[in-house]
């Protein structure tokens, strides 16, 4: 199954394999594009083994610039160092996205320069264009897609949690995702593909559910969203109460029983034989394998090529 192909909007990505996006601060200071980073996606990407692979989160504004080394996808974006980026990874057989993400509180004054934004304090409609701008830069440096990040404890994951943001109604709550949707869409067209990182459940007292991802999912689907990639909310990337291959299987399997658009999982997958089993029990269409190729450039290759 792994090695399947599957249709994201008009994209055909020509297996199930997703390189998820993973800081490495290899960008230049200004988030220009480094040959240190080429070299790093080109090294990943080589032989075409990964179907689809989201580079690291870029920030939209200089306010939700999370780290030092972080891609820039603003308006001083590098677009010459963008097209070689994604032309390196064309080049190698495999589709690329780009992942859009505003920090908000998680964004330090002293790297930024500026004030830090939250929930409450952040300009709405600034940030809804600005990650429609992002879009419509990606789209121009050759990326195949983009996907909105609201995972992890960042700006439009401080929106969709109960524990971050306190209005109650959870469609108020998920509103400015739709404001961005809506724009990211009329920004690169309908046939462009936009994914969406949630982080679906907070896994903590109090903070966001799985319900609350079905319910948020299905309305980022009737919204435009091709792709959903299924994470941790204010726990992060990792859960402390389980360690078995596909950490968030349980929101990802709850999702994709309730949306028809293409579900996204990662966490803790490290063979191709646990990957073959989430998707044969249709925890997800897509596998997102991180770690297990950030230590090893050659396991997508391996991994694919078993019989």
């Amino acid at each position: 199954m792994l090695n399947e192909s599957i249709l994201v909007n008009q994209l055909l990505i020509k297996n199930r394999l997703v390189m998820p996006p993973m800081a490495t601060g290899k960008s230049n200071s200004n988030g220009s594009i480094s040959e240190e980073l080429c070299n790093y996606y080109n090294e990943k990407s080589l032989g075409g083994y990964i179907g689809l692979i989201i580079t690291e989160h870029s920030y939209i504004l200089q306010q939700g610039k999370a780290s030092a080394g972080q891609m820039s996808m603003d308006e001083n974006f590098d677009l010459e160092g963008i097209k070689k980026l994604t032309s390196i990874i064309h080049k190698n057989g495999s589709a690329v996205f780009c992942q859009l993400n505003h920090a908000g509180r998680r964004a330090k004054a002293e790297i930024t320069g500026q004030y830090v934004v939250d929930v409450y304090t952040a300009n709405r409609g600034q940030i809804v264009k600005a990650f429609a701008d992002a879009a419509q830069r990606a789209k121009k440096g050759g990326y195949d897609g983009v996907e909105i990040h609201s995972a992890h404890g960042y700006l439009l994951n401080q929106f969709y949690s109960p524990l971050e943001n306190r209005e109650t109604e959870l469609d108020k709550r998920i509103n400015i995702h739709l404001d961005v949707i809506k724009a990211v869409r009329e920004a690169v067209g309908i046939h462009y593909p936009i994914a969406l990182r949630l982080g679906a459940c907070d896994y903590m007292e109090g903070g966001s559910s799985i319900a609350n991802a079905v319910y948020a999912c299905k309305k980022f689907e009737e919204a435009g969203v091709d792709l959903l990639d299924i994470s941790g909310g204010l726990c992060g990337y990792m859960r402390k109460d389980n360690d078995k291959p596909g950490w968030f299987s349980d929101a990802s399997e709850a999702i994709k029983a309730n949306v028809r658009i293409p579900v996204i999982l990662t966490g803790g997958i490290v063979d191709r034989n646990q990957a073959e089993i989430l998707l044969r029990e249709s925890k997800a269409d897509m596998i997102g394998v991180g770690r297990a190729i950030l230590k090893d450039s050659k396991w997508a290759q391996k991994a694919m090529l078993e019989k």
